[in-house]
């Protein structure tokens, strides 16, 4: 930022902030908009999976924007769920640890996906060309494609590859949970369309795994999987 400052010549600057800075807290709201910010507090205390992250990204936005304003930069940030979808790397992405963490038996990241935000890689990066080209496009803008329980995952999962065994019960997980949604509203009235459904983002993601050998072809092979 100190260098886009200096140079003079940067238009825009864009930057990747995370979920984690608009919604942990102790009490889930409903709906979420720009407006939220996770308490930095009460990560420290609770101490949950992923609080480091959540902790950081929340300072790390909120010291931008202090720049970006101090500086008077054009400065625009997007806020991304968990993405989730085909992908290059030839290792397993951190965010597909959490997401297909039902089919890897990672019990410690069901609290994460527990009242999930999801957004395929591909419509989040067709978002940041949007944001960055669209003269009106300022402030914070939440890019999440679709709102959906733990056990809503699990049903998609089964349905789609019932030689995973996906547990039926989850441990300590109420099984009449409320969906909690991230408004993406702001970004859709500037005339941004997402295009890809939770099903294309889960389908995307193992298929990509299985061609990649990252997961197990079916069940029996990996004993952490069977509830």
């Amino acid at each position: 930022m100190k260098a886009c400052v200096k140079a003079k010549t940067v238009r825009r600057l864009v930057f990747t902030s995370s979920a984690g800075t608009v919604n942990v807290e102790e009490h889930q709201k409903p709906v979420y908009d720009e407006s939220c910010w996770s308490d930095v507090e009460f990560c420290r205390t609770k101490k949950m999976t992923g609080w480091m992250y959540f902790v950081s990204k929340t300072l790390a936005e909120q010291a931008a924007w202090k720049f970006a304003k101090e500086n008077d930069l054009d400065f625009i940030t997007i806020i991304p769920p968990l993405v989730v979808g085909p992908f290059l790397m030839p290792s397993m992405p951190p965010s597909l640890i959490t997401a297909l963490s039902l089919i890897n038996g990672n019990e410690a990241h069901y609290s994460i996906i527990k009242q999930g935000q999801f957004v395929h890689l591909d419509d989040l990066c067709n978002a940041h060309i949007f944001l960055f080209e669209h003269p009106k496009a300022e402030g914070r803008y939440i890019c999440s494609a679709d709102d959906a329980t733990i056990h809503d995952i699990a049903k998609l999962l089964r349905e789609k590859y019932p030689e995973y065994n996906i547990p039926t019960k989850l441990k300590g997980i109420d099984e009449k949970l409320e969906i909690v949604s991230f408004s993406s509203k702001k970004v859709k009235e500037l005339g941004f369309q997402f295009k890809y459904s939770l099903e294309d983002m889960f389908v995307g993601a193992v298929e990509a795994c299985r061609a990649k050998g990252l997961l197990p072809p079916a069940a029996g092979v990996n004993g952490t999987n069977h509830g």
